[in-house]
């Protein structure tokens, strides 16, 4: 049996970082399948090494690379902007729109919902990658994004959440979903799983990453000046990525005496990164399936990660190695003892490793995502390509399940 082919555009409104790595792993699969595939996207975003990372991808979409502006916030200029993206993507005649991230996931709902008053057949799909999710709900801000999400989930045909973190957090924050709903982790090139040497001048530790708060690159500075202030000597470390925090971050650095300690980079692909420093410390505040955690562990590199989000899901067994969120001294401890342990360190990575290939891979993250798009528009997956169903038990119920089963281990 072979494949129909479908036209499918993704949309998102920030080309950058994990978000993007998973709509460019996703879309170039997709076109390899036979799907002639599109991106829509924000045109006053990106760095040069986010640009570059865009347009590598057209010559691989058939249905086009389109930018048009949209803003972050909520804001009149969305009228305008939905305007624009609907009448490019009415003209691509899409059977699947998918949208990325809570600006994403709005304009195709809405987009794609005028599309079906017109008796076009075009299944509406939404993943947040966290997105809204990260908002707290007791607060104004988060009660106004969670009500828009419950009703754009009226216009949902389906859902993809990247762990069962990011679906529990949906059914508590916003309800439990009505679209069929798939929960699919992010995954890897196989190339992306051989070990990463490091250079010979190595660094102690490594920060990957966007530079904003829910990211923690403020508390890896600190964590390096708690370090200094034990020993007297300040572990030397890089920072290797952009965001709207980088001059704070420079600032605090200079601050706190550490200039000659931390060199600060632009972007650059994770595994030349890698090869920078002997320890990676992702201290995340918040996450959805971060793509930098797999990255490393699939390199064996030495990490040093925060419990936070789907992150416990890719350590499993081992996740009692997860730091406390936000905690200064356990962050600062856990780096010392990197620092006093560098043989452990090496044997933890190894074990680490060990058990990822299967489940975080390329091919299963499409085959799902790619067999979802077929239930719902009523085409038969290819021979072998099984859909994954979404059970009846809740997505509380299975989040409350890996966090046990990986803290008890």
């Amino acid at each position: 049996m072979t494949t129909t082919p479908m036209r499918i555009v993704h949309c998102v409104r920030s080309p950058i970082g994990g978000i993007f790595r998973h709509i460019r792993d996703l879309a170039m699969s997709q076109a390899a399948a036979g799907h002639q595939v599109g991106i829509v996207c924000d045109s006053s975003t990106g760095s040069t090494f986010d640009n570059r990372m865009v347009d590598e991808l057209r010559p691989h979409l058939a249905l086009g690379l389109a930018r048009f502006p949209m803003q972050r916030q909520l804001t009149i200029q969305d009228l305008s902007a939905t305007f624009a993206l609907y009448r490019h993507i009415r003209d691509l005649k899409p059977d699947i729109l998918h949208g990325h991230g809570a600006k994403g996931g709005a304009y195709v709902r809405l987009i794609g919902s005028i599309l079906k008053l017109k008796g076009q057949k075009v299944s509406r799909i939404y993943c947040p990658h966290g997105g809204s999710l990260h908002y707290d709900p007791n607060r104004f801000e988060g009660r106004v994004y969670h009500g828009l999400e419950r009703l754009l989930g009226k216009f949902t045909d389906g859902l993809v959440f990247v762990s069962d973190y990011e679906s529990a957090a949906y059914e508590s924050k916003v309800g439990r979903p009505n679209a069929l709903t798939r929960i699919v982790y992010n995954g890897l090139r196989p190339e992306e799983f051989s070990p990463v040497t490091t250079n010979e001048d190595a660094a102690d530790f490594l920060y990957i990453g966007m530079l904003r708060d829910l990211k923690g690159p403020d508390l890896f500075i600190e964590a390096l000046y708690n370090i200094r202030l034990k020993t007297g000597t300040a572990p030397r470390a890089h920072i290797v990525g952009e965001g709207p925090d980088e001059q704070r971050y420079r600032k605090m650095v200079d601050n706190l005496g550490l200039s000659d300690a931390i060199s600060f980079h632009g972007a650059l692909p994770a595994r030349e990164a890698f090869k920078m420093a002997r320890n990676v410390v992702v201290p995340s505040r918040a996450e959805a399936m971060p793509y930098i955690i797999l990255e490393t562990v699939a390199a064996q590199r030495p990490l040093i990660a925060t419990r936070v989000g789907g992150i416990p899901e890719i350590f499993g067994r081992f996740a009692h190695r997860l730091v406390e969120p936000g905690h200064i001294g356990k962050l600062t401890a856990a780096m010392e003892e990197a620092l006093a342990s560098p043989a452990k360190m090496e044997a933890d990575a190894k074990e680490l490793r060990g058990c990822l290939a299967e489940t975080f891979s390329i091919d299963l993250m499409s085959d799902r995502i790619t067999t979802l798009y077929q239930e719902l528009q009523g085409v038969a997956p290819a021979e072998g390509k099984v859909p994954t169903r979404a059970d009846g038990v809740s997505a509380v119920s299975r989040a409350q399940t890996v966090y046990a089963r990986s803290s008890n281990r």
